[in-house]
């Protein structure tokens, strides 16, 4: 697995960029999350930044922002399209439960929805489009907890791949180690046991 990230960051280079973040922005902006979690992309745009594919801050920002706009945009195609989106091809697709789960969920937690629903790969994908429908009240509500869950949910998974990476690295470095450390204990096992084994002949 790790074999083949290598020669995935080898080819794909700074394009990760534009992959990680245009998932991302896919992702609620377009539905895309319905299939493929954009958490994904960013956890291996994260590992990547360690392994020197991407810079690591830059490839922060891409996905905050790529977050934050693809939520937006998916506000605005719910506040506009409504009902038509649930009629439609992809809505039907998506299923009246997947979003009645949406709606009640917004009902329930009001502005802090579009914070929460980050967290769910279901909810992350509908609720900005719910939220424009119930015409949500953009700058006051729904900009300020789409900018803080685009931070969190962004940056986190970033770093969370980033540091996932760098554990690799110290466990790589450990287990070079770790053959001669579990036969020398074994050793030092064996030679108390068979020491306490004369002691109780004698």
């Amino acid at each position: 697995m790790l074999d083949q990230l290598q020669r995935l960051g080898e080819h794909v280079g700074a394009w990760l960029y534009l992959i990680a973040g245009g998932l991302a922005f896919a992702e609620a902006a377009v539905l895309v999350g319905m299939v493929l979690p954009g958490e994904v992309a960013l956890l291996v745009a994260g590992f990547g930044a360690h392994q020197g594919w991407v810079s690591l801050w830059p490839m922060v920002v891409v996905a905050v922002l790529a977050a934050a706009l693809g939520d937006s945009v998916g506000y605005e195609v719910g506040k506009w399209l409504g009902p038509k989106l649930l009629g439609s091809g992809i809505g039907r697709r998506i299923g009246v439960e997947r979003w009645a789960k949406a709606e009640a969920f917004l009902h329930r937690h009001g502005g802090k929805a579009v914070l929460l629903g980050r967290f769910t790969a279901v909810l992350r994908a509908l609720t900005p489009g719910v939220a424009g429908a119930a015409h949500l009240p953009y700058l006051r509500v729904f900009l300020p907890w789409n900018l803080a869950g685009a931070v969190i949910w962004g940056g986190g998974c970033v770093l969370l791949g980033y540091g996932f990476s760098a554990s690799l690295a110290v466990v790589g470095r450990y287990l070079a180690w770790g053959p001669i450390v579990l036969v020398a204990v074994g050793l030092v096992v064996y030679l108390v046991v068979r020491s306490a084994r004369r002691r109780r002949t004698t």
